[in-house]
């Protein structure tokens, strides 16, 4: 099983895993942003979604339970010289925010499926009125193919997995398919993939 100390492992060094760039589905929601946002990055790693979104003007969160990614995504956000507010937390544990982030980023965070539905019960919580979900993660379908994702089957998400996990909140993008990333060196390649936007009434 994953753990902190691996992802701390894994991002050690000046080579950003998943590239500087902010991820595509993401950054083509940006007609859906307003300066003033308050946004969450959350699994965000070296930080490229939540330096991305404090570019747009939000007020971006990254949290993440690798100290060494948010020591890069803090380098980051300070290069391109933009505030952002980082948390090194395991999502299972840390105290959700009530009804405080307009925008969460959920971008490839694939945890087991007891941590997965703690996690997005907390999202759902954190998420204020009008609030947006923004997900893109591995569907089974990606099983084989060497464009990233986890090897373990059980953390791999699903259009049924959204409707489940976020029922309730409004549906404005949900789909299952193969895209091609290009982020670092992890993810490169066809991919399978679920996408969707969601929004809390």
């Amino acid at each position: 099983m994953s753990t902190s100390l691996a992802w701390d492992e894994r991002y050690t060094g000046g080579d950003f895993q998943f590239g500087e760039a902010p991820n595509v589905f993401l950054m083509e929601q940006a007609h859906r942003l307003r300066r003033g946002m308050r946004a969450l990055a959350v699994g965000d790693g070296e930080g490229r979604n939540g330096v991305w979104l404090a570019e747009q003007g939000l007020d971006a969160t990254s949290v993440d339970w690798s100290a060494v990614g948010l020591d890069k995504a803090r380098a980051l956000a300070a290069r391109r010289g933009v505030p952002l507010a980082t948390e090194v937390a395991d999502l299972t544990r840390w105290t959700w925010p009530e009804a405080r982030f307009d925008l969460i980023a959920w971008i490839f965070v694939h945890l087991p499926p007891e941590d997965r539905a703690i996690a997005a019960a907390g999202a759902l919580r954190a998420l204020a009125p009008g609030g947006l979900l923004v997900m893109e993660c591995f569907t089974p379908a990606q099983e084989g193919r060497r464009s990233g994702g986890p090897k373990d089957p059980a953390l791999l998400w699903s259009r049924a997995l959204v409707e489940r996990h976020f029922a309730g909140l409004e549906v404005l993008e949900l789909l299952e398919g193969a895209v091609r990333l290009d982020e670092g060196p992890r993810h490169q390649g066809l991919a399978e993939v679920v996408r969707a936007v969601l929004r809390r009434a």
